[in-house]
């Protein structure tokens, strides 16, 4: 152990080697987080992941990434757009610059969708409160708070905004990732990027309380072509117990799952050894070290083309 958290095995360190991390949130950001971009790339050199997407809910990364990899060859930090208020929702213009920036992954709406301003109220107990939350019920105390963001309409239609963010995330091959939409608008939202040629499509952490898919949804999404993302920090944070992660991944299958990380809080393990660590539990659990691969490596590259 080192300052009350677990490090992993040398085993996991191996079996995730030339991974990416596509869910972490580091500084600079609006929150205190525990490590700046660039340290940990270069800590990802050191433990040998190839990389890692650059999330925030708040403002584009495709610049910032940039930067990264010019100051850290050999690591690729890649950028990314989540479509809260701060960038206009579902913006189809925020989404085409940050296409031509190269930002690789584009989220659905998260602190500011319909769906999760409900969603804080349901945590079971011992569970640990998301840092956004605090910013957001800042945000509302002052009257600044953005409108919830819907991604249907009252006839469960998806609005046409989203119709034309899909087709730009289509143009440029970005992956779709989406957010904490509920389950019905995230059934919605991958049956019509589908339909918009979107190749790329991750469902963002199933398990998490504002989600909770059911195993037949997640499998109906997996035959969609959607990975579904077992993020360490929803399991780690109590906010589902480890086996509820663990039997989801049986039942849809390793082949449909992909391993994240989603740390960076203060509070958190160091980012670095995320992946690592989920594949100790994994391992733990009785997967075998061919399925932690393929949910690490080969289907983070997958998805992000590389």
């Amino acid at each position: 152990m080192t300052a009350d958290h677990p490090l992993p095995s040398d085993r996991a360190r191996d079996l995730v080697a030339g991974a990416y991390d596509t869910h972490v949130h580091v500084a600079p950001d609006v929150m205190e987080r525990r490590i700046d971009d660039v340290t940990l790339a270069r800590r990802f050199a050191g433990v040998g992941l190839a990389g890692f997407v650059l999330k925030s809910h708040y403002v584009p990364t495709a610049e910032r990434a940039e930067v990264v990899r010019g100051v850290v060859p050999g690591v690729e930090a890649l950028g990314a757009l989540t479509l809260n208020g701060s960038v206009g929702g579902l913006n189809p213009v925020a989404v085409e610059i940050a296409g031509r920036q190269g930002a690789r992954v584009v989220w659905l709406p998260t602190v500011d969708c319909a769906n999760e301003r409900a969603g804080v109220s349901s945590l079971p107990p011992g569970a640990t409160l998301p840092m956004w939350a605090a910013l957001q019920s800042e945000l509302a105390a002052q009257g600044i708070a953005a409108p919830a963001i819907e991604v249907v309409d009252d006839a469960g239609r998806i609005v046409p905004a989203l119709h034309e963010v899909l087709a730009v995330i289509a143009r440029h091959d970005m992956v779709l990732a989406t957010g904490h939409l509920s389950g019905t608008d995230i059934v919605a939202a991958v049956d019509a990027a589908a339909a918009a040629g979107v190749r790329r499509i991750i469902v963002t952490h199933p398990e998490f309380t504002s989600q909770q898919l059911d195993v037949d949804t997640q499998r109906r999404l997996a035959g969609r072509g959607a990975l579904l993302e077992r993020c360490f920090t929803t399991a780690y944070t109590r906010k589902v117990p480890w086996e509820v992660l663990f039997e989801h991944i049986r039942e849809v299958g390793p082949e449909h799952s992909i391993l994240s990380s989603d740390l960076g809080q203060p509070f958190n393990p160091p980012v670095e050894d995320g992946l690592a660590l989920l594949a100790d539990r994994l391992l733990g659990a009785g997967f075998t070290g061919d399925e932690v691969r393929t949910m690490a490596v080969t289907n983070s590259r997958r998805v992000l083309g590389r």
